[in-house]
């Protein structure tokens, strides 16, 4: 049962070619978040068998993240700031609240985005608090650029390698995570610590 589906998937991306994986990305990254390691990863495999371009897999995959993530900035922007003002009062959230965020994202926003781009279950949202804070949309690309790109190769070099041995994934993916946070909670920690004493 388990082979069928991990073919179906592979079947379905394949189909769907370079159009689908940018398609899915998008609505992975932003209002719809689903796992991407089930569109990185067959279609890692499908280049590792010569269907498909790696190349092409991972552009597209970063350009549908970003895009996607767009998406969320500017849902963020259009819908989520008038909603806060008008009704954040009832939850404790106060348009001054608004203004400590939006100088934060100011002062550390690249540091936020990418690192945010790199943890599952927050990749998705990290966007949201960015377009809520305007922060400045050329460093915002930049570095969700930067964090998804990293996060797609990872998952499409899986798939290239060991994409027909789901355990191995797994078990890589698990340890990958894992090392993922490790290395973003030090970074923020060396950020921290040097943004403090530069700043005296």
């Amino acid at each position: 049962m388990l082979t069928e589906i991990i073919n179906w998937i592979v079947n379905t991306v394949g189909s769907l070619g370079y159009p689908g994986i940018f398609l899915l990305m998008l609505v992975e990254s932003s209002f719809i978040p689903f796992p991407s390691e089930i569109i990185m990863i067959p279609a890692g495999y499908l280049a590792s068998k010569g269907e498909m371009n790696m190349i092409a897999v991972i552009l597209c995959g970063i350009l549908g993240s970003l895009l996607g993530a767009l998406v969320n900035y500017y849902l963020a922007i259009k819908l989520g700031r008038p909603l806060l003002i008008r009704y954040g009062k009832y939850v404790m959230f106060k348009e001054h609240n608004l203004q400590q965020m939006e100088d934060f994202f100011a002062r550390h926003g690249h540091i936020s985005t990418f690192t945010g781009r790199l943890i599952p279950m927050i990749r998705q949202y990290i966007s949201i608090p960015a377009g809520l804070a305007r922060m400045n949309l050329p460093i915002f690309c930049f570095y969700t650029g930067l964090g998804a790109g990293i996060w797609v190769i990872i998952l499409t070099l899986l798939g290239y390698f060991i994409g027909e041995n789901e355990m191995l994934i797994k078990e890589y993916l698990r340890d990958i995570v894992i090392a993922l946070v490790i290395s973003c909670t030090i970074g923020i920690a060396l950020y921290w610590n040097y943004h403090r004493h530069s700043t005296r």
